[in-house]
C-alpha cells in the first residue's frame, strides 16, 4: 500500500501540515526523560500511571510490568505505515502516520482520564523512546499531565532485564515431594518476613502435568522474565532468598539462563512428610476441579505412567476412587522428583521431617532455623 493510495482530501492534506508541525515541536520540546534505573525506581516509590505507547501486538508480547498500553500506533497502523516506510521511505511513512493517528490525540488524553482520576504523574516508554513515547508524551503534557518518558525506551529495560537476573543471590530451595505443600509454606515464609520469590506465580503454572488446571494463561517467556527480574532487583543479596524447588521449565516456561546454574546449586530444604498427608494436600488443590480436566491431564503423562497404570489411574478418577488416583500418579512423581534431586549439583542438603499433627507455624520456624 502507498500513501497515495489513501487520495487525501484537502483536509486530510491539513492534517497533514498541522501534524508535520507538531512533529517538529516534539523534537523541540524539552521532555522528561530519565534513564532507567532512576526511572524504576520511581515507578516504585510514586506507583504512577505506566503508559507503553507500542502497538498491542508488542505489548501483549511484554512489557514492563505494571504498564497498561495505549498504542500510538495500533497493529494496523504500524503495518500501514511500515509498508509506507518500505515503499515510499522516512518522510511518507511519517506523514501517513500523523494522518492516522492525529485524529485519535483527544481519545489518548480521554483514556488516561479514565485511568488516572487522582491525576498522577504519567510514565511513558516505547521501544525505543522515540518518536512513540516522545508525541504520546508532548499530547498528555499539552492537557495537563505531568510527564516522565524512559531514556532508551523498552530496549533498554530488557538489557537491564539481562542485567539485573546476572547479579547473585544467596538463594535457599525449599524442596520436598509433590504434596509437600511447598507453595503454601513458601507464602508463610513470606508472611514470616522471609525474602521469597514465588516462580509458580509468576509463571502461571504449579510446574506438573496438572499445573495449568484453574489458573490463567501463562506469560510468554520475556514477560515472564520481566516480572522475575523486577522482584529481583528487591532482594537483598546479604540475605537468603527461599525459591521452590522446580524443573528447568515450569509449563512452557523457562526459567533463565541467568538464574538456574544458580538455582540448580543452592543449599536445599527439604520437606518430608507422610505419603497420606501429602494425598490430602493434593486432592485439597485439585479434587474439585472436574473429572474430564483431570483425565485429560493424567492423559499427558501416559507414556512415563505405562498403559497399565493409566488405566488403573483413569479407572479410579471414574469410579472417584481420589485417594487412590492420587496415590498412583505419585508413584510417577516421586520418582520423578527423586532423580531431579540426583541431577542436581552435590550441594548442602538438609531433611525437616513434618509430623502430621504440626502446624504451619512451627513448620515455618523449623525452616528458618535450618537455613541460617
Amino acid at each position: 500500500m502507498k500513501a497515495s493510495d489513501l487520495n487525501p482530501g484537502p483536509c486530510s492534506k491539513s492534517i497533514v501540515f498541522i501534524y508535520s508541525f507538531l512533529c517538529i515541536i516534539f523534537y523541540l520540546y524539552r521532555m522528561a526523560v530519565l534513564p532507567l534505573e532512576e526511572y524504576l525506581q520511581l515507578i516504585q516509590s510514586k506507583n504512577p500511571l505506566i503508559i507503553d505507547a507500542r502497538s498491542e501486538n508488542e505489548y501483549l508480547h511484554a512489557q514492563i510490568p505494571g504498564a497498561i498500553n495505549i498504542p500510538l500506533l495500533n497493529n494496523e497502523h504500524r503495518h500501514l505505515v511500515g509498508t509506507c516506510f518500505k515503499q515510499e521511505g522516512r518522510e511518507a511513512a511519517v506523514r501517513l502516520g500523523f494522518e492516522l493517528v492525529g485524529p485519535l490525540f483527544s481519545s489518548f488524553v480521554k483514556i488516561v482520564d479514565e485511568l488516572n482520576p487522582a491525576n498522577k504523574e504519567v510514565f511513558v516508554y516505547c521501544w525505543r523512546g522515540g518518536m512513540r513515547s516522545g508525541i504520546m508524551t508532548w499530547i498528555l503534557s499539552m492537557a495537563g499531565y505531568k510527564t516522565t518518558t524512559l531514556k532508551g525506551g523498552y530496549k533498554a529495560f530488557r538489557r537491564y532485564v539481562f542485567e539485573e537476573l546476572a547479579k547473585p543471590k544467596k538463594i535457599v530451595i525449599l524442596g520436598g515431594h509433590t504434596g509437600t505443600g511447598k507453595t503454601i509454606l513458601l507464602k508463610a515464609l513470606h508472611k514470616a518476613g522471609q525474602q521469597t520469590i514465588d516462580l509458580e506465580g509468576l509463571a502461571n503454572h504449579r510446574g506438573s502435568a496438572f499445573g495449568a488446571i484453574g489458573l490463567p494463561p501463562q506469560p510468554t517467556n520475556e514477560h515472564f522474565e520481566n516480572m522475575l527480574a523486577m522482584q529481583w532487583r528487591q532482594i537483598d543479596p546479604n540475605k537468603i532468598v527461599w525459591l521452590e524447588s522446580e524443573s528447568r521449565s515450569i509449563g512452557r516456561i523457562k526459567i533463565p539462563d541467568q538464574i538456574y546454574p544458580a538455582f540448580n546449586s543452592a543449599p536445599i530444604v527439604e520437606i518430608n512428610m507422610s505419603l497420606e498427608r501429602r494425598i490430602k494436600n493434593i486432592l485439597v488443590d485439585y479434587g474439585s476441579f472436574p473429572k474430564q480436566e483431570l483425565a485429560d491431564c493424567t492423559r499427558k503423562i501416559e507414556k512415563r505412567l505405562g498403559n497399565l497404570r493409566m488405566k488403573e489411574c483413569l479407572a479410579a478418577l471414574e469410579e472417584n476412587r481420589m485417594e487412590d488416583w492420587v496415590s498412583l500418579l505419585l508413584i510417577y512423581y516421586d520418582k520423578l522428583y527423586s532423580h531431579s534431586l540426583q541431577e542436581r549439583s552435590a550441594v548442602q542438603r538438609k531433611l525437616l521431617q513434618v509430623s502430621d499433627d504440626v502446624s504451619e507455624e512451627d513448620v515455618v520456624r523449623s525452616l528458618i532455623k535450618l537455613a541460617d
